[in-house]
């Protein structure tokens, strides 16, 4: 009977001692979640996440056979992603040269999307 008490009674500490730890555990992508689960997440982080979550949640289409068609509706959501995370920058960052090439990201980005929106129309795809 006392093993049990002692194991019980080590069990509690180190549930009380776990407890702070695991309240704020790493969530998906590196955020810390306070014991209220509300994350400490920035702006621009959460901002980042959601581009991130959106472009693979679209990514995951369902496959035809056809590697063009396929190709091209799979890196549609990629490029929106790269797009998305690019106003991020806009919306967050400071750095000149970032906020360059995040402009660049956005327009050449674009382009593509639409070119590649236009095969699959052209194609009956």
């Amino acid at each position: 009977m006392n093993l049990f008490r002692t194991s019980l009674a080590a069990l509690a500490l180190a549930a009380v001692f776990a407890g702070p730890a695991l309240a704020q555990h790493q969530g998906h992508g590196g955020g810390t979640m306070k014991m209220d689960g509300a994350s400490t997440d920035n702006a621009s982080t959460k901002a980042f996440k959601e581009a991130n979550g959106k472009m693979h949640k679209d990514m995951d289409i369902t496959y035809s056979g056809d590697a063009d068609a396929d190709f091209v509706r799979g890196m549609i959501p990629h490029h929106q992603g790269a797009i998305d995370m690019a106003k991020v920058v806009l919306a967050h960052g400071k750095d000149p040269e970032i906020r360059k090439l995040a402009e660049a990201v956005i327009r050449d980005q674009e382009k593509e999307v639409a070119q590649m929106r236009e095969w699959l129309k052209k194609n009956g795809k």
